[in-house]
């Protein structure tokens, strides 16, 4: 058996554009010689992948799915380069046994679930599977999670976004659904103003100024009318002060009180494709 060394191991990945263990692998199994594991990495659709890569992966399929239990979710996005591919059924199934699989394993990161085993492999050899047997660049671009006492998936335009919001207590299915609508319609970068950085605070609050400047107004009237601008800034971007969508008469946080004084959004994820 030939020795293989780290140096034949990181020439192979440049060629290959392949994983250091991958290429580690192609040649123990081909006994060091390198055409035989270029086609070995081939196979195993690793070669395609390599060149493929400067392709754009702006199509796909996001599935969001919750746990049994209803207190843990994922959204899992599966990027391909055609929407031909994306509407694929056996694409859909791949992408959503990724997220069972997901569920099932309790994974945490979207290293783990890389590296996760799926039918014999691991999540990222079915990856590149996927890659050698249809011919387009394919990634498993994003993984959220979201535990909360009560966690509800929405899936939106066929797959093309998917929301996880998590709550503070059980409550009717049809609750959870209306703000993960919400989300997904209105895209609220936090849940509250603490959930917006200093920076960005500040990024706006600069930005108002000079604009209230160019019209003109007097330098002592831009921290007042800055203020106003930060705070309609910040219900525009915080999930509970935006407009409730069924109900434009109150805010998001109006409607969690009408159902229960004592109900909070604990979190939520927002996967869109693009």
């Amino acid at each position: 058996m030939a020795t293989i060394t780290a140096a034949d191991v990181n020439k192979l990945r440049q060629q290959t554009g392949a994983g250091m263990m991958d290429c580690r692998k192609a040649l123990v199994e081909t006994d060091g010689d390198f055409e035989k594991a270029i086609d070995y990495l081939r196979k195993k659709g690793q070669k395609v992948a390599a060149l493929r890569s400067d392709r754009e992966t702006k199509e796909g399929v996001v599935i969001a799915k919750t746990a049994a239990d209803g207190k843990s979710g994922v959204v899992v996005l599966l990027s391909c380069e055609t929407d031909f591919v994306a509407k694929n059924e056996d694409f859909v199934k791949f992408a959503q046994s990724i997220a069972d699989l997901a569920l099932a394993n309790n994974t945490q990161t979207v290293e783990e679930l890389n590296a996760a085993p799926l039918d014999g492999a691991t999540v990222a050899d079915k990856v590149n599977d996927q890659v050698a047997k249809i011919g387009e660049k394919i990634t498993l671009s994003r993984f959220e999670r979201v535990d909360a006492a009560s966690v509800t998936a929405y899936i939106h335009g066929n797959y093309r976004m998917g929301v996880l919001v998590g709550l503070s207590k059980a409550v009717n299915e049809e609750v959870g659904k209306d703000i993960a609508m919400q989300i997904a319609a209105m895209n609220p970068a936090a849940v509250d103003a603490d959930g917006i950085s200093p920076e960005a605070i500040a990024r706006e609050k600069e930005i108002a100024i000079e604009q209230i400047k160019a019209e003109g107004k007097p330098a002592e009237m831009a921290e007042k009318i800055a203020a106003g601008k930060i705070n309609k800034f910040l219900k525009d971007s915080t999930l509970l002060g935006q407009p409730f969508v069924k109900d434009g008469n109150k805010t998001v946080a109006d409607h969690l009180k009408s159902v229960d004084a004592e109900l909070k959004v604990t979190a939520f994820k927002r996967v869109a494709l693009g």
